[in-house]
């Protein structure tokens, strides 16, 4: 008889062996919820909103100019500097 106890396991092997199982369906079971979820984050997923329309900045320096808060010299030199930059922009003073 090899350490004295038979066959039979000691207490601390039930209890090592009892833990090991639990902590190994316990990672089982947590690691498939997490899988489900994951799958089920992508099915919800609901799709990108278009971006909101934003306004030129010529029309925005139009609108302020047209509600009085700056006046045609300041609305000139700014229009001026705003199409120094973007070339390419409609001209609105001639509407």
């Amino acid at each position: 008889m090899m350490y004295g106890n038979g066959h039979d396991m000691s207490g601390w092997g039930w209890f090592g062996m009892s833990l090991s199982t639990l902590v190994f369906w316990g990672l089982l079971i947590t690691a498939l919820v997490l899988l489900f979820r994951a799958f089920r984050r992508h099915e919800h997923i609901p799709p990108a909103a278009p971006p909101a329309p934003t306004t030129p900045p010529e029309q925005v320096l139009a609108e302020r100019f047209a509600r009085g808060e700056i006046d045609e010299d300041e609305y000139q030199r700014r229009l001026t500097a705003l199409r120094a930059y973007e070339p390419d922009t409609p001209d609105l003073t001639k509407h």
